[in-house]
C-alpha cells in the first residue's frame, strides 16, 4: 500500500474542513453601528410590525427556551414569506446589510456578545438565584414527583440557556464593549 495515500487524503480532508473550521468574520464598528441604527429604525416603524408581532408570539407559547445564541436568525426564518418580511429586506439593505439573514446573523452576535457580558456581570447572582430555586422545587411537600421532576426540566433548560449566553466569543465581546450604552438603550426603547 502507498504510504503516501493516507497522507493525501488527511491533507484534503483538512483542506476540506477549512472553511468550516474558520472563525466567522470580526464584528466590526461598522457592522455595529448599522445593526444599531437598524434596531432604532425598526422602533420609529414599530406599528408597521404589531399584527406579526402578535402572530409570531402566538406561534412561539410551547415553553421552550429560546435559542438565545439564535434569537434573530430564528426570527427572521419565522418572518420568511409576510408582507414585513419585505418592509425588513428594505430597512436591512439601507443599513448596509445584504439580507435580513446577514442582519439577523450580525444581531444573533451582537446580542450573543451583549448577553455574555451582562451575565457575567451578574452571575454570582443567578448562579444563586438558581440554586435557591432548585432547592425550593425539590424541599417542595405541596409538589408531587412528577411536578418537580417538570421543574426541574425548565430549570435546566435555563440554566443551559445561561451557560449557551455566556459563552460568546471574546473578540465579539470586545468589539462590542464600547457600544455597551446605545445597546441597552435601544433594548429598553424595544420593551
Amino acid at each position: 500500500m502507498n504510504r503516501t495515500y493516507p497522507v493525501r487524503f488527511i491533507v484534503f480532508c483538512l483542506l476540506l474542513l477549512a472553511p468550516l473550521a474558520a472563525r466567522a468574520e470580526p464584528l466590526t464598528d461598522d457592522t455595529i453601528r448599522s445593526f444599531i441604527d437598524s434596531m432604532k429604525t425598526f422602533q420609529s416603524m414599530e406599528g408597521e410590525f404589531e399584527g406579526l408581532t402578535e402572530e409570531l408570539e402566538s406561534q412561539n407559547n410551547d415553553m421552550q427556551m429560546p435559542d438565545m445564541s439564535r434569537i434573530f436568525s430564528t426570527s427572521v426564518e419565522q418572518m420568511k414569506g409576510h408582507e414585513a418580511h419585505r418592509r425588513m429586506e428594505d430597512v436591512v439593505q439601507e443599513h448596509g446589510f445584504d439580507s435580513t439573514d446577514s442582519w439577523a446573523r450580525a444581531g444573533d452576535r451582537i446580542f450573543h456578545a451583549w448577553t455574555s457580558i451582562e451575565m457575567g456581570r451578574h452571575s454570582g447572582m443567578m448562579g444563586e438565584e438558581m440554586s435557591q430555586a432548585m432547592d425550593q422545587i425539590n424541599n417542595n411537600p405541596n409538589m408531587s414527583e412528577a411536578q418537580k421532576e417538570q421543574m426541574r426540566k425548565m430549570m435546566g433548560g435555563a440554566m443551559s440557556a445561561m451557560e449557551q449566553a455566556s459563552n460568546a466569543p471574546e473578540a465579539d465581546k470586545q468589539a462590542i464593549r464600547p457600544y455597551m450604552h446605545e445597546l441597552r438603550a435601544v433594548t429598553k426603547a424595544d420593551q
